[in-house]
């Protein structure tokens, strides 16, 4: 197989050491012609900027507004020039053979539009944290990522066709994307890329899960693993891909569900917790929801910055 240039998109907010250790195990990997691009999302207090000095190689871009997961990432795309665009988190770790696997198993399967590596947790690298995913729930709208907590013994290294990819890590061809389109920012971050795997699937693309790759991540360290910034968004985004990506009996399910099961059952469980800034981030959640009715954005915020963003 040949080695077309892969582009590697990263975004940081707030966390410039978490990615430069992202960057130093870019020294492993074996794939010869790649680029990085970090894109810094505005952090308020640690800028990603100084780490041209240690890394100079990688293409920096200063955003002038946080722009969540969505919008950071396709700030970088503005700017990626490889004919295989990937997506990975500023907290993973990258391992010699994964983007040569990925991009092979990309030019073997022209149908995949999203292709996933196994994700092993950084602190527990003999655990799992996706080998694929179930797709959502009919009633609570949640995935399930196979593999999950599971010893790495050597069962999840299959490739496969599977529901949903881990945002964590994807690879996509840039031919498919010119199709597809760019993630949606007004999820902002979490349920992004499910609602990407949706719009990729309409035009006819599978997303594939690539057992023979694998990459470490660290999990939730910008937004917190459990804080209620991150209560508010996953449910505020669960209920705008029921709005954006349901339709008819299935939608109505859903929908009822989580008004008037889910919300309050979690919104009492946490006031009796004590826990009552999750509680009120689950409120806040479902009346975003009742107050925007305009949940399908004419034009992604990022393209109105680009003339304002700084490269570095």
């Amino acid at each position: 197989m040949s080695s077309p240039l892969v582009s590697i998109i990263t975004v940081n907010y707030d966390t410039p050491e978490v990615t430069a250790e992202m960057l130093r195990s870019l020294a492993l990997v074996e794939y010869p012609t790649w680029e990085i691009i970090v894109v810094d999302n505005a952090s308020p207090k640690n800028t990603s900027v100084y780490l041209k000095q240690e890394f100079p190689f990688i293409k920096h871009i200063s955003c002038p507004e946080n722009l969540g997961f969505a919008g950071g990432n396709n700030v970088g795309l503005h700017f990626a020039k490889g004919e295989y665009l990937f997506f990975v988190n500023n907290d993973t770790e990258l391992t010699s053979n994964l983007i040569h696997e990925l991009v092979n198993y990309l030019q073997k399967n022209p149908k995949c539009g999203v292709v996933c590596p196994k994700i092993k947790y950084h602190f527990m690298p003999d655990t799992i944290q996706y080998a694929g995913a179930i797709g959502l729930h009919p009633l609570t709208s949640r995935s399930f990522d196979i593999g999950y907590l599971q010893k790495d013994d050597g069962k999840f290294d299959d490739s496969r066709i599977t529901d949903l990819p881990n945002g964590a890590a994807m690879m996509i061809p840039a031919s498919a994307l010119k199709k597809v389109g760019q993630m949606s920012e007004i999820f902002f971050l979490y349920y992004e890329e499910l609602d990407w795997a949706a719009r990729f699937k309409k035009h006819g693309y599978e997303v594939h899960y690539d057992g023979k790759a694998t990459i470490y991540h660290k999990e939730s360290v910008s937004t917190g693993k459990n804080s209620a910034f991150k209560t508010y968004y996953l449910y505020r985004n669960r209920f705008l891909y029921i709005r954006r990506n349901y339709v008819g009996f299935k939608w109505l399910i859903a929908s009822s569900f989580f008004v008037f099961i889910s919300s309050p059952v979690h919104i009492l469980k946490h006031f009796l917790k004590k826990e009552n800034a999750h509680a009120k981030a689950i409120w806040s959640a479902f009346v975003w929801n009742i107050s925007n009715t305009a949940i399908q954005e004419p034009q992604n915020h990022s393209s109105y910055l680009l003339s304002k963003l700084k490269i570095d």
